[in-house]
């Protein structure tokens, strides 16, 4: 994906006014330190050297496997690094995942199983802050983890919109990208070229 983004400038700074705007956009309630997570998450990704399209390189069930036969902190680690990638993979990706063959629906229900052993392991363990005082950020990426894939399919919509160039190929991939997803960042861009997309087999006028 090409943007104008300056990766040296404050990355993180960046996507957590991404993140603040699409929770505000969609609606959706999350605390302040699962906003952060969120915005922390994207931002490590989008570094160059991030190991992006390779999070789920290998069969999400056999990674959670391994993760759940592992102890102590190594256990920790695989389930978080599971519920991370799959959370930027399903909403960045989600159109490989289908060429792949893979239900997105499946490898969601995943990533919500290994954000709640993560957050069940923080719970048991007392790790940094007492369990009743530290913020719950896992369980709540595991109990609303569907709508934090859509919240990140959002932004990667608003950022594919904002890069899109003039050429008559750049646009009808972005037109290609509103059918599956109907986004209103995309729609917004689509009219910025002077299309309207109409649903319906109304293509665009």
């Amino acid at each position: 994906m090409s943007t104008d983004l300056d990766l040296s400038a404050d990355i993180g700074g960046f996507f957590k006014e991404l993140v603040g705007e699409a929770l505000r956009g969609r609606g959706v309630e999350a605390t302040e330190a699962t906003r952060a997570y969120v915005s922390g998450l994207l931002a490590d990704y989008a570094k160059p050297g991030a190991l992006t399209r390779d999070a789920l390189d290998r069969p999400v069930t056999l990674l959670l496997a391994e993760a759940r036969e592992s102890s102590g902190r190594e256990r920790f680690e695989r389930l978080r690094a599971l519920g991370d990638g799959t959370l930027y993979v399903c909403g960045f990706f989600s159109d490989h995942l289908a060429t792949r063959g893979v239900a997105l629906d499946y490898v969601t229900s995943i990533g919500a199983q290994a954000y709640d052993g993560a957050a069940s392991m923080l719970r048991q363990s007392g790790w940094g802050n007492s369990p009743s005082s530290a913020p719950d950020v896992f369980g709540e990426l595991a109990a609303h983890f569907r709508s934090f894939v859509e919240l990140i399919e959002s932004i990667a919509d608003r950022l594919v919109a904002t890069s899109a160039s003039q050429s008559p190929s750049s646009v009808l991939k972005l037109y290609e990208r509103w059918l599956k997803h109907g986004s209103s960042e995309i729609a917004a861009s689509l009219g910025s070229h002077g299309l309207v997309p109409l649903r319906g087999g109304g293509g665009v006028h």
